[in-house]
């Protein structure tokens, strides 16, 4: 069994969950983003301590693509943000195989997808 790395917006932080518990259910390992959700805490930080905290995820989630055989785009109605694009184009200058849940409107990213899957059961199909 492959393994693969999830990627994606903390605002779909349950769907990703949801997502990421039925590959595991299917056997498949999975990388999943930690999708730091301490957003009450946030406006009290300095802006040194943001950026150390957003530094250590970055780098911990580009551990993540490098460990992966596989980088699977979690893109909800084809939304995909800025730490998104930046795991997208990291994945792709490692020669990663990028596949998403849905197509979105821009064309540049659009052409790194190998195949849309939508649901955890193709993609689990699709690394055996």
């Amino acid at each position: 069994m492959r393994t693969v790395v999830l990627c994606g917006s903390r605002k779909f932080k349950s769907e990703i969950r949801e997502f990421e518990k039925k590959l595991k259910d299917l056997g498949v390992v999975v990388f999943e983003p930690y999708l730091h959700s301490g957003q009450d805490d946030w406006a009290s930080l300095s802006e040194d301590y943001k950026k150390f905290i957003a530094l250590g995820l970055s780098h911990d989630h580009f551990y993540k693509i490098r460990m992966a055989d596989v980088v699977f785009v979690y893109n909800k109605g084809g939304y995909i943000g800025n730490s998104t694009t930046l795991e997208i184009g990291y994945a792709v200058a490692l020669g990663k195989p990028l596949y998403a849940l849905e197509k979105d409107g821009e064309l540049c990213r659009h052409v790194l997808f190998r195949e849309f899957i939508t649901s955890p059961e193709d993609l689990a199909k699709k690394l055996a």
